[in-house]
């Protein structure tokens, strides 16, 4: 007769036990580093420049603001984290994402071939273009002769798209890196520069704040450029995750909230500094 206590001894059935207890925590256990640590930790670090207006910028509290800084805290309230901002030069964003030391990058950055192939991109969330902030009499000589032929000094956000415009769509000019933007609307006011290169929103913002500097900007940008959250191209389940949250998103309209929050009403200007 057949009996199954001795065909299956308490050994066997503790191995099976174990097997399907396993197959219940293979997502788990496949889960990549960054969406362990945030579900772990219960906090969202994310990292952006602080000084990208619209997109992030500091508020005279010294407390981080704009577009990038509210979507980062609806994704943290998605994830049931703490938000954790990370505030740093946009040139160490990516080597940053990359050592671990944040787990996405929020900051205006836009999804290109070379950052491609050191971190994955959820997007876009956003479209830009490149600008141009100088006075008017420098913005007419840029004008007259093309970006292409411009001889002038140009500065531009180390590691930035707009330092790369620079380098490639005009070559006759002379690229001057900055830290931040300060650093460059301070050369362009003061003359050590002929303008500035930059995303759009931020040199329509520069020419209202400063009204008597006598800084324009073009009417249309240059290019066309989609801004998208960065994370580890090591975790594919945590890209999946935020590319889910940023659909939903899209989808509920938040992002087009965000948008006419940010980009379209200026009430906010008056909490800059």
């Amino acid at each position: 007769m057949f009996n199954p206590a001795r065909r299956f001894k308490p050994v066997q059935i503790m191995a099976s036990g174990f097997l399907a207890l396993s197959v219940l925590l293979a997502p788990w256990a496949q889960a990549g580093e960054t969406l362990n640590r945030v579900v772990e930790n219960k906090v969202l670090v994310v990292g952006m420049s602080g000084d990208q207006p619209p997109m992030n910028m500091k508020n005279r509290q010294g407390e981080l603001m704009g577009f990038d800084v509210d979507l980062a805290k609806a994704l943290a309230n998605a994830m049931h984290a703490d938000l954790k901002l990370s505030p740093m030069p946009f040139g160490d964003l990516t080597k940053a994402l990359e050592a671990g030391e944040i787990d996405v990058i929020v900051s205006g950055m836009a999804i290109t071939a070379e950052r491609s192939r050191n971190a994955s991109f959820v997007g876009p969330y956003m479209l830009s273009g490149k600008s141009i902030l100088a006075t008017r009499s420098a913005i007419e000589q840029i004008a007259s002769g093309g970006i292409a032929a411009t001889d002038v000094k140009l500065a531009a956000l180390k590691g930035s798209t707009s330092a790369s415009f620079v380098l490639e769509a005009a070559p006759n000019a002379t690229l001057v890196e900055v830290a931040n933007y300060k650093e460059a609307i301070d050369m362009v006011t003061s003359g050590a520069v002929a303008g500035m290169v930059a995303d759009a929103p931020v040199c329509k913002l520069e020419v209202l704040r400063n009204p008597d500097a006598g800084l324009v900007t073009l009417d249309k940008p240059l290019t066309v450029e989609p801004f998208g959250i960065a994370v580890s191209s090591g975790d594919p389940e945590f890209l999946n995750l935020v590319r889910n949250y940023l659909r939903a998103y899209e989808g509920t309209g938040l992002l087009t909230k965000l948008r006419q929050k940010w980009l379209e009403n200026s009430s906010w200007v008056a909490a800059l500094p």
